[in-house]
């Protein structure tokens, strides 16, 4: 068992949702909107597309392989897992999807998604209808801009893990990432909860639970981390990017 070390409970990641002007704070368009000169009040056009949704509890399906693609979404809350599941009925975690996150564009190509997306928590979505955010984003170079953006982080993410990285390599960099993630978006970026189960967080990075576990407890030997159940404090973030250099670096 990894000891418990901290007896603070790490507070949930909950967006602002801003007002009649102001986006967001984890709205993946507003930086791109501000951009143009636009504010939320001033861009009623994309408001209108937005469709909350929600809150929906964990373990809810979001949509399901072979779904029709018609929308992407970005979670306002919560954590949303996608996924694939294969004949013989072995899941293969594809990532996380954290507050300000979009799920949805793998779908762009085929018009179906092609794997599932579930609710690791409760969770929030605002909701996009895609044809016509691609209509909008014809007449807005930041928005084309930005879903390429998002896109091409999404080949790079499946890209780190197909190469050759040790448990602790890829541990690390998962942990580093996830921190640089909630920074970007205005939360704690050093200690946080992790929503996915350690059987998840292993699948997703090629690995044994077992051997997260492991490679867990070492740390916090070492003094890098700090863990109390799914609560997670990063002591040591600079040497876990050392840790993660060459994988990050990819």
């Amino acid at each position: 068992m990894i000891r418990a070390v901290f007896p603070v409970t790490t507070p949930a990641v909950v967006a602002d949702d801003g007002d009649a002007f102001r986006f967001c704070s984890t709205c993946a368009f507003s930086a791109a909107c501000m951009a143009e000169g636009l504010d939320k009040g001033a861009l009623r056009d994309l408001h209108m597309l937005v469709e909350h949704v929600g809150p929906l509890p964990g373990g809810s399906h979001l949509f399901r392989t072979g779904d029709r693609f018609d929308a992407i979404a970005a979670v306002r809350s919560g954590t949303v897992k996608t996924c694939r599941v294969d004949r013989d009925g072995r899941e293969q975690v594809l990532g996380f999807h954290l507050p300000g996150e979009i799920i949805g564009l793998s779908a762009i190509d085929g018009e179906r998604y092609p794997c599932d997306a579930l609710a690791l928590d409760e969770v929030q979505l605002c909701r996009f209808s895609f044809p016509k955010i691609a209509l909008l984003a014809t007449r807005l170079p930041g928005i084309q801009q930005q879903l390429f953006r998002l896109m091409s982080r999404g080949i790079s993410h499946a890209e780190r893990l197909s190469g050759d990285h040790s448990a602790d390599e890829r541990i690390a960099a998962f942990l580093v990432d996830l921190s640089a993630r909630l920074q970007a978006r205005g939360f704690l970026s050093r200690r946080f909860n992790l929503t996915m189960p350690r059987t998840d967080i292993a699948n997703y990075l090629r690995l044994a639970p077992e051997t997260v576990s492991r490679v867990l407890r070492r740390f916090q030997d070492d003094g890098l981390v700090r863990v109390r159940r799914r609560e997670i404090e990063l002591t040591e973030l600079g040497k876990l990017a050392g840790i993660a250099e060459d994988m990050l670096s990819n």
